[in-house]
């Protein structure tokens, strides 16, 4: 009998140590309290952290870009009839200035937060204004790549994306033919460019080749029920997806495998940003709500 139960104590410690040494590679801990930031905006998107502890944020519909400092808000930029009209993404340099999709007057503009000037890069493309810039992101090169979707349909394909140069400073089309091109970002893990397709309910990514190209489409992963939009990666490669529609932040593997799903405050989240002291603090734009919220991160990696 003392032999049968030594037998089994060998066994259960050899199953418990099989399971720990296959375990998934990243064990994700995304505690779902969140906590109120902002409120009374006007469908709020586009969040960026910068070096200085500011998160900025486009303030769609209400025609300004705020900013979050010390837990305050406050109005950074409001627009005018010449400079800029409305804003969605936003992406901020190393040296603090401000890039942004705006959509009011279909451009790519830079804004300098120390003295709130504003440059058109790009007001469009062979002549005509671009359709509706919606989100960008920095490319490895240092350049710029943007979403300009158009009509919103499965079947409308006539979403673009482009690639900003800075040193020639034009822009390139890189991608077309997409049904409603929409949050933006780039793997840390294998440097793809990945795409929210929202009318598809889809995420793409491209492989990013030399000047911008892109090239080999491929459905990353399929999200029916609502629109995929923002998008944004943690240090161990996983991609958070903001769900718009179902009020839902997807954790997603770099395989395409769905860890985790959080429900967010309210049933429009549309973007999603890393901040905080150590970037642990994860914020989240939402549209039924019309607020901001946060919550901390713990993320652990299973040793193999």
């Amino acid at each position: 009998m003392k032999n049968i139960k030594i037998i089994t104590t060998l066994a259960s410690l050899l199953l418990i140590a099989f399971l720990l040494s296959s375990c998934d590679k990243n064990i994700i801990n995304y505690n779902a309290n969140w906590e109120l930031v902002a409120t009374k905006l006007a469908f709020p998107e586009g969040p960026a952290w910068n070096n200085n502890e500011i998160l900025f944020f486009s303030n769609c519909h209400g025609g300004w870009i705020g900013k979050i400092e010390n837990n305050q808000l406050d109005t950074f930029l409001i627009s005018t009839d010449s400079t800029f009209k409305n804003t969605n993404g936003l992406v901020i340099s190393n040296d603090g200035d401000i890039y942004a999709c705006e959509y009011g007057f279909g451009k790519l503009i830079k804004i300098s937060p120390a003295d709130k000037s504003v440059k058109t890069l790009s007001a469009g493309y062979n002549g005509k204004k671009f359709n509706r810039p919606n989100d960008l992101v920095f490319s490895a090169d240092g350049n710029l790549f943007f979403s300009d979707p158009k009509s919103y349909g499965k079947e409308k394909l006539d979403g673009r994306i482009f690639y900003y140069d800075f040193n020639s400073q034009k822009v390139k089309l890189v991608a077309d033919s997409l049904a409603f091109p929409n949050g933006m970002a780039i793997s840390p893990i294998n440097k793809k460019l990945f795409v929210s397709e929202s009318a598809k309910n889809r995420i793409v990514n491209f492989d990013i080749s030399k000047n911008g190209i892109l090239e080999n489409k491929k459905e990353f992963i399929k999200l029916p029920g609502g629109d995929p939009d923002g998008l944004e990666f943690d240090n161990d490669g996983n991609l958070l997806v903001a769900h718009f529609g179902t009020g839902t932040l997807f954790i997603v593997s770099p395989e395409g495998k769905i860890l985790q799903r959080i429900k967010t405050p309210g049933k429009k989240p549309s973007n999603l940003e890393f901040g905080g002291t150590d970037l642990k603090t994860l914020f989240l734009t939402e549209d039924e709500t019309n607020s901001i919220y946060k919550l901390k991160i713990n993320t652990k990696n299973c040793k193999k």
